[in-house]
């Protein structure tokens, strides 16, 4: 077995990483340790962990290689460098969802997602930053300090999981966890220059016993999902991620592939009638032109309903205790979340019984739209945001800038309460700014999300590592 690193673990693939792991190529132990002297000299620079866990890393490491010589069969994450949101449990670590109130919250077990993780061996190699309560779609708090993306700090590295999204562009770990209830994985994709995917909600399991369900689960979509620099890496971290867990109550034991689909897309470049930048555009053009090279057809046909499903998301979360959510935020006295919840106290304070019931009265109408859509269309093209990322905390600098924000993020809050499954694609950097592609497709079928990601990482190349 191969005990030092001849090689940078970041030039192999996360499946080519644990394949020679497993047949003791290369050794866990070095493999672990490489990684985490890079996270020495680069995470101070970006702030992306800001947990550690080195320490037991290195002892899986050493158990895995242990196992490994033993003759022990190994799972398909054997080694695999990997980071979790500070957002989830982890037993041993404050599971702080970027709050001070919640920093000596510590866990006892794993959340069961990690759990499936580590049986297939990933090794933690530490734990990502995310905003205050992870309502916002910039990565600073009180507790953890500010993420700064690696391609040009003076942009937002995204949020919730701009952690996550800022240690993988990095190379701070093959596969970064990242949560979506508004574009909390593909959105920091987008804005670090990688790929994210957001699942089916019920695909991978989350509980927190430190908190039960309403932190990251209940009627608004939540999901865990992977962040990583390929496609394929993106499929072995849904892999290792999914499976049923009967303490998840949206959990569901679904197959990871479904059957064969027509290789139809349907192009739209300002869903709901935003204002898509031009740069976007011409990449969602370029996409379409990737997609027909490849022999699939892609037509402009007109989509079901896009801008209600971002007004009832919004109304939903509202629902959900808008007055104990703004006396939290003013507590722990952070100034992004308390803007946010300030922004919609009026509307919250307008929600009664009757609006509350109609909201999921039309959500069901419009699910059935989608999915009618979906059978003729099995993948959507369109923009993650409307604009390139976001400056750095741009989001504090009043009313009417948050509602811009939120106009032109219309793409990623509609999915989650459409409960489909989206895949943020990397087109490219110019000038130290990243931009990217959503594809969306039915739910459960992941498998296209990756089949269709993997068609457009081909011809627009596969995301470089920053710093």
């Amino acid at each position: 077995m191969t005990t030092q690193m001849s090689i940078d673990p970041n030039s192999l693939s996360a499946r080519e990483l644990a394949r020679r792991i497993k047949t003791g190529e290369l050794s866990a132990t070095s493999v672990i340790r490489a990684t985490l002297d890079r996270v020495a000299r680069i995470n101070p620079g970006i702030n992306a962990i800001v947990q550690d866990c080195a320490a037991e890393a290195m002892k899986d490491a050493e158990h895995l290689d242990a196992r490994i010589a033993a003759g022990d069969a190994v799972g398909p994450l054997a080694g695999v460098p990997v980071t979790i949101k500070v957002i989830s449990d982890q037993a041993g670590y404050a599971t702080t969802n970027g709050t001070t109130l919640a920093s000596d919250l510590i866990a006892t077990q794993d959340s069961p997602f990690l759990r499936n993780m580590r049986s297939k061996g990933a090794i933690v190699i530490g734990r990502t930053n995310t905003p205050a309560f992870s309502y916002r779609w910039f990565t600073s708090n009180k507790v953890h300090g500010t993420t700064l993306n690696p391609h040009n700090p003076a942009l937002t590295p995204g949020g919730s999981s701009g952690g996550a999204g800022a240690a993988t562009s990095a190379g701070l770990g093959h596969i970064g966890h990242g949560t979506d209830i508004a574009g909390s994985v593909r959105y920091p994709a987008y804005a670090c220059g990688i790929q994210g995917l957001r699942p089916t909600h019920g695909r991978i399991p989350m509980f927190n016993q430190t908190g039960g369900d309403r932190p990251i689960g209940g009627q608004l979509m939540a999901v865990s999902g992977p962040l990583a620099r390929s496609v394929d890496d993106l499929r072995l971290g849904l892999e290792g991620m999914s499976g049923y867990a009967p303490e998840d109550v949206w959990s569901v034991p679904m197959p990871l592939r479904g059957p064969d689909f027509v290789k139809r897309v349907a192009l739209v470049t300002h869903p709901g009638g935003i204002n898509t930048d031009p740069r976007i555009v011409a990449d969602l053009e370029r996409a379409a032109d990737i997609f027909r090279s490849a022999g699939w057809t892609v037509d402009t046909p007109e989509i079901p309903e896009i801008r209600e499903a971002v007004q009832l998301q919004i109304d939903l979360w509202l629902s959900d205790d808008h007055g104990a959510k703004l006396a939290a935020a003013r507590k722990e006295d952070d100034p992004g979340a308390i803007a946010l919840l300030e922004h919609y106290a009026d509307r919250a304070a307008s929600i009664d019984m009757a609006a509350f019931s109609q909201l999921f009265v039309r959500r069901a109408a419009l699910i059935r739209a989608w999915r009618a859509f979906l059978e003729n269309y099995p993948v959507v093209l369109m923009p993650v945001s409307a604009e390139l990322p976001f400056r750095k905390d741009e989001d504090l600098e009043g009313s009417e800038t948050i509602a811009r924000l939120w106009e032109s993020q219309l793409p990623q809050i509609a999915i989650p309460l459409l409960g489909l499954p989206a895949i943020s694609i990397c087109s490219g950097v110019e000038n130290t700014i990243p931009s990217g592609v959503q594809l969306v497709s039915a739910p459960w079928r992941e498998d296209i999300c990756l089949t269709a990601g993997e068609v457009l990482e081909q011809g627009f190349g596969l995301p470089q590592i920053t710093l």
